[in-house]
């Protein structure tokens, strides 16, 4: 093409080949470069392969630093895989965006006309436009919600469009996403991480931002959640969880735009109005984004098998206290069927064709489909990466995805005869290319064309629908263009909505012309806190195991005796609490890192970047030494870098979250446990009849041997050891400093005092602190140890009745 010899003779963009007959985002059917690319590409091909490495490996590591993941579907439900990102992005001009986004508007119109009709009044399933049983025999209809006026007046706040090019070079609209929409989070890291590799001034600033949208669309939820007879109620985004694929993108934006994240255990329904269960009591909750299939929402009134949703939930969007973006039922929007039909609908409720059309479809349900169907299954399926709904093979013989995956193999007609009725047929459509860096079977890297489609948000706002300007397209591995979706290998490119001249800059936060407010600091739903409770008694259980382990190979290493009485007293304190001497790196202690991992996995939203690192890389860490590690010296030097490195998390927690509810359930829960393995070592070491030796043990263990020396320079004792573990207010492992920090942790958490008089847990840590403090050692004896154990599981069981129920 003559276009491309007026660029630098390079390797990287010689051997670009647009496919024949598929429009390419590069160059035009005439082979010249289109003008939005040209800047771009004058400066990416003048770098070397190896500078390229270079700042494609810096967008890479900002997203494994982040920690962005999906969830990919596998045995194991908590598979985690990195972000692909394709980092070449995909650019538009701006004003072709403009005209994508006027047709897209009036298609969000026209979903929403289309909804309102078929949960009021019906007149289109009447009238004939839609067909009576595609509507009624969909799940996706709930016919809970039919007359349900939505509050605010709206049943869609938030929209998705998957759009491709067609060989002439326009848009289509491929499918919509109206149920519970995912992307816009990924997104903004996709923004992020692409500017590491291309931080020049151009494109920056000539790039659309993100950030202005999201605010529209917060400020909309804010006026969602706005209830005449309480004003304060929050808005809200409600989760599945950390199994599904996109949670990370549900914590990212919950952290990105200051609201709670939910599941559906911490929402409970009392007389029509939807609360959330906080440290400190129900609180009065207004709207939800909506991240769950609308059938999990409610496990009475919906689907009765959902383990996700909240009894009731129904009930207050019914009553009109609780507003949903989208609306419970928005499901039905997304049928394939539907594209259809809404060509003609168009013209019916808004009287005017389709701005931008959709790909050709056909609802096959009528009989006289089936020989169309039939004919044309093959053509309709070949080099279609959407025509999914046909559950055909390309033989045409085997039922196949979904829920017609194993049925035995049989002709179309006989297929067409027990199931023809929920048929969609589409025309095969052909995607636009755009340029992908890729690995080629020489081993050298270079720019490809790989088919792409564009994914297009909308936000509902009191000006009318905000769309994204840009972010987020999907691109194939290969020329197959049904390998779009990560879950088959795909990748995820950011897209430059890009101006002629420097656009201005947004930012999340509205503009203020009145007086500095500080903000509250929101709540905290008790389901967070248990896992942040947990987090902190996990995280000290661990540390605390490394330090018997290591001391255990220490001593093992130096005697050369596993018969040791006091080697023989730790595997047995040790297999009491589920450890096993098999391997140098015990599963147990693997275990117990999974867990702590787990419970901060469940709060990402209120966890640092660098605290689930640290976590991350502890697990790593042990999963790859368990195998190699020996018993002695060898183990213990594991358990060392273990402990470093739990200790640094430890240290970023402390220097870095903010005293906040949040920290102060994670400080208890590390000062609990801490206590209660204090108490057991000194139970067992420091007891009359412990065996020699275990008294340095216990001062060991504790990281005390520098405080013992320094304070009573002598030889351990049993006085010397309990004054320093258990009664020395200094000591941040003595048993009478950790009393004293829960009781601190404590009087600064909600409802501490009941009517000016200490509540039950306050006022139990107040009489244990008043005991230790007044204590010698010879008080501490074992009986009075063991008993402590009991009341500090008591101070756990407060804990969780004040707070955590």
């Amino acid at each position: 093409m003559a276009e491309k010899k007026q660029h630098p003779a390079s390797a990287l963009l010689a051997g670009y080949r647009p496919v024949k007959g598929v429009a390419d985002e590069l160059f035009d059917a005439q082979g010249r470069m289109r003008p939005v690319w040209r800047r771009f590409i004058d400066r990416f091909v003048r770098l070397s392969p190896e500078e390229i490495e270079a700042r494609f490996e810096r967008a890479d590591l900002y997203l494994r630093d982040a920690g962005v993941f999906y969830r990919q579907y596998s045995n194991d439900p908590l598979t985690e895989r990195s972000w692909p990102l394709s980092h070449i992005p995909v650019i538009l001009h701006d004003s072709e965006w403009d005209h994508i986004c006027e047709g897209l508007t009036q298609r969000a119109e026209l979903l929403e006309h289309v909804m309102a009709d078929l949960y009021g009044s019906a007149d289109l399933v009447a009238q004939g436009h839609l067909p009576a049983e595609l509507i009624a025999g969909s799940k996706q209809f709930l016919r809970p919600m039919v007359g349900v006026k939505p509050k605010g007046g709206h049943y869609l706040h938030f929209l998705a469009f998957e759009i491709g090019r067609s060989p002439d070079g326009s848009w289509f609209v491929l499918g919509d996403r109206t149920q519970a929409t995912s992307g816009a989070g990924f997104a903004l890291e996709n923004r992020m991480a692409t500017g590491r590799a291309f931080p020049e001034r151009f494109p920056r600033a000539y790039i659309h931002r993100l950030a202005g949208f999201f605010g529209a669309f917060l400020g909309a939820s804010e006026r969602l959640a706005e209830d005449r007879d309480q004003r304060q109620a929050i808005p809200a985004i409600l989760t599945p969880g950390p199994s599904n694929e996109a949670y990370y993108e549900h914590t990212y934006i919950a952290r990105y735009l200051g609201v709670p994240l939910l599941e559906g255990e911490d929402i409970v329904v009392e007389d029509g109005r939807a609360k959330v269960r906080t440290i400190s009591g129900p609180q009065p909750l207004g709207s939800l984004w909506r991240r769950i299939d609308s059938d999990f929402a409610d496990p009475i009134e919906l689907d009765e098998t959902s383990r996700i949703g909240t009894p009731g939930l129904m009930d207050a969007v019914r009553r009109g206290h609780l507003g949903m973006a989208n609306a419970l039922g928005s499901g039905i929007m997304e049928m394939r069927a539907m594209l259809a039909f809404l060509p003609r609908i168009s013209e019916v409720m808004l009287g005017e064709p389709l701005k931008l059309p959709n790909i050709a479809t056909w609802w096959c349900g009528a009989p006289e489909a089936r020989s169309y169907v039939e004919a044309n299954v093959k053509r309709m399926m070949i080099g279609s990466a959407y025509a999914v709904d046909l559950p055909f093979d390309l033989n045409a013989t085997t039922a196949l995805g979904g829920e017609f995956r194993g049925r035995a193999k049989g002709s179309v007609s006989q297929w067409l005869e027990e199931e023809g009725r929920a048929l969609v047929g589409q025309e095969a459509v052909t995607l636009s290319t755009t340029p992908a860096w890729s690995r080629q079977g020489d081993g050298q890297a270079r720019i490809t064309p790989r088919p792409m489609t564009v994914r297009v948000f909308a936000a509902r706002t009191e000006d009318g629908w905000r769309f994204l300007h840009g972010g987020y397209a999907r691109i194939g591995q290969s020329e197959d263009p049904t390998a779009l979706a990560m879950q088959r290998g795909g990748s995820v490119a950011d897209v430059w909505v890009v101006s002629d001249r420097p656009v201005p800059q947004e930012s999340l936060a509205a503009e203020t012309t009145g007086r500095f407010q500080r903000s509250d600091q929101g709540i905290l739903p008790a389901r967070a806190a248990d896992n942040l409770y947990w987090l902190g008694r996990y995280i000290e259980r661990t540390e605390d195991a490394i330090r018997l382990l290591r001391a255990y190979h220490l001593r093992l290493a130096a005697t050369g005796n596993a018969a040791d009485p006091r080697l023989r007293l730790m595997r047995v304190y040790l297999s009491s609490v589920g450890y096993t001497f098999e391997k140098a790196i015990p599963d147990t202690l693997l275990g117990r890192f999974e867990m702590a991992r787990s419970c901060a996995a469940k709060v990402r939203d209120r966890f640092s970047t660098d605290g689930w690192n640290a976590l991350s890389d502890l697990l790593e860490t042990a999963r790859r030494l368990q195998g190699k590690t020996k018993n002695g010296d060898d183990a213990a030097r594991a358990m060392s870098v273990f402990l470093r490195k739990i200790t640094g998390f430890s240290g970023l927690v402390h220097e870095n979250m903010y005293r906040f509810s949040a920290w102060h359930f994670l400080s208890f829960g590390r000062a609990l446990e801490r206590a209660d393995a204090t108490a057991t070592l000194l139970e067992l070491y420091a007891a009359p009849d412990a065996p020699e030796g275990g008294l340095d043990l216990a001062v060991e263990v504790c990281d005390s041997v520098i405080t013992h020396q320094r304070r009573f320079r002598v030889e351990t004792s049993r006085d010397t050891v309990l004054d320093l573990l258990a009664l020395d207010g200094d000591n941040p492992r003595a048993l009478a400093f950790l009393i004293c920090r829960m009781e601190n942790i404590a009087r600064r958490m909600p409802n501490a005092m009941d009517h000016a008089r200490p509540g039950p847990l306050m006022r139990r840590l107040m009489q244990l602190s008043t005991e230790f403090s007044c204590a010698e050692p010879r008080d501490m004896t074992p009986e009075r140890l063991a008993r402590l154990r009991r009341e500090l599981g008591e101070l756990s069981d407060l804990l969780t009745t004040a707070y955590l129920r």
